[in-house]
């Protein structure tokens, strides 16, 4: 079961990867950052990473990156000095307008399709189960964080 689900996962994000690509122009990993920002109101780089469960340093690389391709910017968090407010920028919410639809069809493709309803349903219902046993408790910066 362990390979199947690893195998799948790397197919699955392959495909994905490729089709945004050629579609939009974005990668998977920019689109899945760029969607955390959009769902979180005054999104900060630790919001990213605690929403990915990776670190802080590589999240902040990848807003960086993000960043550089003029599809989100970084402002000052009125709230707090040490850390800044992510958004998106209007470029960036054009490019996220255009490559959702492409990553619902290929995730309808490669779920959906093959799966029945009712099937489709418990794999979602177990996979967010095992998720949220998996990570009920993630280190960070030396502390436990807890994942909701």
């Amino acid at each position: 079961m362990f390979d199947d689900l690893v195998r799948f996962e790397t197919v699955l994000w392959g495909a994905l990867d490729e089709r945004l690509r050629q579609e939009c122009g974005i990668t998977l990993s920019h689109l899945n950052v760029m969607l955390i920002i959009k769902a979180t109101p005054q999104c900060r780089v630790l919001d990213i990473a605690q929403a990915l469960q990776i670190t802080v340093g590589g999240t902040s690389q990848a807003v960086d990156r993000l960043e550089a391709t003029g599809r989100c910017r970084r402002r000052a968090n009125p709230a707090d000095r040490r850390s800044s407010i992510v958004e998106l920028t209007p470029e960036g919410e054009q490019i996220l307008l255009l490559a959702t639809p492409v990553f619902d069809r290929e995730l309808d493709g490669f779920l959906r399709s093959p799966l029945s309803g009712e099937a489709f349903t418990h794999l979602a219902a177990a996979l967010g189960l095992l998720r949220r046993a998996a990570t009920t408790d993630v280190p960070t910066h030396g502390k436990i964080v807890p994942i909701p």
